[in-house]
This record gives C-alpha cells, structure tokens and sequence, in this order.
C-alpha cells in the first residue's frame, strides 16, 4: 500500500542518532571514572581535641585527603559522571566551567582522566596556587576581571567551542545521588557508627553551590535521623540574606573573600527548604579560626573550612552552656598550603583590612571556658 492510495496515514518519521563509536567512548569513560572510585580510599573524619569535660566531640571530616585535594572532588566526579550519562559530553569537545577554582582543579583532574580537554573560567582574583593546579592538572584558564562574568562567559564559551558549559551552580544538588551511593553524608554517618555520640546534633557545612549542604540534609531526612543541618557563610554571600527572608532574588555588590564558598546570588543548587539555620561569619573569624586550628591541631586548611569551624565552635559552645552533650561535625574543605599568600600571610591580611586579633582573643576564651562570647 503506497502513500498515494492512503493519503491520510502518515508517514513514519525515523531519527537515529546512535553513534556506536561515540557510545563506546562514553561506556569507557564512566568505567574509568568508576576505576578511579574505586581506588580512592574514604576520607578521613578528624577529632579537634576539646576539654573531656564539656562531653561535647567536634569532628572534621577531612575531604583535602582526595586526589585533587578538596571536597570538591566528589561533586566534580559525580558532575562528569551526570553529563557523560546524560550525553552532554562528546569526544575532542571541551568542558567547559565557571569555577572560583577548587571545582576546576577537580573537573580538569576528570577531564583528562577521560580525555577531553577543560576551560574553567575564573575572576582574576583566584590565587595563583589554584590557577597552577587546575593548569597541572591539564585544565586552561580564561580569566574574567569580575566574578559576576564567570557564569555567561562560560556558556559563552561552551557554544563557541560546541563544548558543554558543566554548570556546576545549577547541577550540583542534582548531580549527587543523596540517597547513599558514596555521598559525602553517607561516608560520614558510617564513620561515626562507634563514636560516643554517634548521631551528631549537627552538622555544619559552608555553600558554594549549595550541593553538600543539599545532600547531607536530605540523606539526614531520608535516613530518619534527628541531626540538624547549618550553613555557615561569609561576608557578602546572598545565601543568608535570601535564606533568612524567603527571597532567592537577593544579590550582592562585592563577591566573597572567602574563595569557593558564598555567592552574589541565591545559586540554583542551593536548597534553603532542606536547612535549618545559617550563620554568618565575619572573614576574620574564618580565618582566625583556621589559624587556631593549625595551633592546636598542627593542620592547615583554608578559609571555608574557617567560616565552617567558627559556626560550629558557635554551636558547641551553646551545647557546652546548656549543659548538653553530643557531637558535631564540620567540614575541613581543603589545605592551608593553597592560601600561604592569603589567609596565612599576615601582609595579605593588612592588605584587605582583616584584623584577626579579636577573634584569635575570642577563640583562646573559648578554649578556657567553653563561651564564645
């Protein structure tokens, strides 16, 4: 029967676009990316050593202990996984990301480990350290002279070139499987299955994307688990204005001085239903706090593990005046030694108006007494 004798039947419409190559190349890119799971051990959860008296545990789970030297190279693993499943990557075309800098060293590790190459597109102000790893790494810079800039250049970019924009500020919470499957909460919980307080009171995270925040308050949900979530952040982040009034309109003026977390905008991947307090802590607290730690602990880490810490000593000092015990975990994001020129160089400090002193003072009180007034 032809079409002439049936002209109101139509046609089959017939697209394929399957590519056998190409889905070989995919198939091989995932293996690899699992291979490399599979060889990277769990991170460690530190003790941060408190008087025995208060019978309050803080904890660290140390993510700089990854290959690439951050946390953020679970989301970096699990972005690149997301996009070759979802097609978005294609063989010889570049990846493409907006980054302040930890998630391009992590993304840059990934492309190469499969064998496409990396732009990230950051603000002039990323330390030199982090534009020399994700350039180690394989990865290529294109700088921009303002934060704002990065998101459009890099879309941008990613069409220019027929490459895919990775879009981390927009897939982070969606990328991560926040049911289990090696998550960052998943990995925590176990940990503390034989600690005294195994259930902590709270867990306290910082937010770039929003993406661990996101996933570690749905795993506690989800779980069914009491343990509340708090995000610290820093000076001039619109995620604590536009999570205390509703208003995911909010932005700020100036970006945030503390690199990879705090944004001049309310991110895509920030959740702020999932939340259940927010902090905001002056950029000298951060780094006082980082400071002290590397005093009573001998260990470095950057600025967001500092806005992380202060918000979580905060909270250990209410339990310690309430009279109430637990634990509490905190996030050490990276390692100190990606900030010598910053946070830990006293000139840097002077140069930005930081005065770290006051809270340094704050933080020995806190140590003699519990109270961070």
């Amino acid at each position: 029967m032809t079409s002439d004798s049936c002209p109101d039947v139509p046609l089959d419409e017939d697209v394929d676009r399957y590519d056998p190559g190409h889905r070989a190349w995919v198939v091989q890119a995932v293996a690899r990316i699992k291979a490399e799971t599979n060889r990277s051990s769990d991170t460690h959860l530190l003790t941060v050593p408190l008087p025995p008296e208060w019978d309050v545990d803080l904890y660290l789970k140390d993510e700089s202990t990854h290959p690439t030297g951050s946390l953020k190279h679970r989301l970096a693993r699990s972005l690149f996984l997301h996009a070759l499943c979802n097609g978005w990557i294609r063989r010889g075309r570049p990846v493409v990301e907006a980054s302040s800098g930890s998630t391009a060293v992590s993304e840059a590790y990934f492309a190469r480990l499969v064998g496409v190459p990396f732009v990230a597109v950051v603000a002039r102000t990323t330390s030199r350290q982090k534009i020399e790893l994700i350039e180690l790494h394989g990865g290529r810079c294109h700088l921009v002279d303002h934060p704002s800039e990065v998101y459009a250049t890099a879309a941008r970019l990613a069409r220019e070139t027929g490459g895919h924009y990775m879009d981390q500020f927009t897939y982070a919470e969606r990328a991560t499987d926040w049911r289990g499957n090696n998550n960052i909460a998943e990995s925590l919980f176990a940990q503390m299955a034989q600690e005294r307080h195994p259930e902590p009171a709270w867990v306290v995270a910082t937010a770039g994307t929003g993406g661990t925040s996101a996933t570690i308050a749905r795993y506690c949900v989800y779980t069914g688990r009491r343990t509340a979530v708090c995000v610290a952040d820093p000076e001039n982040s619109a995620f604590m204005p536009g999570w205390r009034d509703g208003d995911t309109a909010v932005t700020t003026p100036v970006s945030s001085r503390i690199e990879g977390i705090g944004r001049q905008r309310v991110e895509p991947s920030f959740v702020g239903a999932a939340i259940d307090r927010m902090i905001r802590v002056p950029d000298a607290a951060a780094v006082a706090a980082v400071r002290h730690l590397a005093t009573v602990s001998g260990r470095r880490a950057g600025g967001s593990t500092g806005t992380g810490l202060w918000a979580a000593y905060r909270i250990v000092s209410e339990m310690v005046r309430a009279g109430r015990g637990g634990s509490v975990v905190a996030l050490l994001c990276d390692a100190g030694d990606r900030y010598a020129d910053t946070y830990y160089s006293d000139e840097w400090l002077a140069g930005a108006g930081i005065d770290v002193a006051p809270y340094l003072r704050r933080l020995d009180e806190f140590w003699r007494t519990g109270t961070l007034s």
